[in-house]
């Protein structure tokens, strides 16, 4: 089993950074996707980031130029740094982890909440 533990989820104000980290461990051969998803209250959980194992990388239209993921295969992490917050940004945060097109893990969520 693959077992994800995001860190970094805080308060922050409107135009503000913080910076998401998800680590992976357990059962870590094959993964190759992994990515940030986000779900608001009343909405369904949305993709926000992937990034492949050779570093191509998705984001969706609304994060963006402000927010940037990354990974390191080495320390089997990937993080989400977020630039200018916007209030809509507000959400609990979820990393995942995918083996071929299968997800094989969900992190426990970490909530950011950007304050106007």
């Amino acid at each position: 089993q693959v077992q994800l533990v995001e860190s970094g989820g805080g308060l922050v104000q409107v135009g503000g950074s913080l910076r998401l980290s998800c680590a992976a461990s357990g059962t870590i051969f094959s993964i190759n996707t992994m990515g940030w998803y986000r779900q608001a209250p009343g909405k369904q959980r949305e993709l926000v980031a992937t990034i492949t194992t050779d570093g191509r990388t998705n984001y969706a239209a609304s994060v963006k130029g402000r927010f940037t993921i990354s990974r390191d295969n080495a320390k089997n992490t990937v993080d989400l740094q977020m630039n200018s917050l916007k209030p809509e940004d507000t959400a609990v945060y979820y990393c995942n982890a995918n083996r071929g097109y299968t997800v094989v893990a969900w992190g426990q969520g970490t909530q950011v909440t950007v304050s106007s």
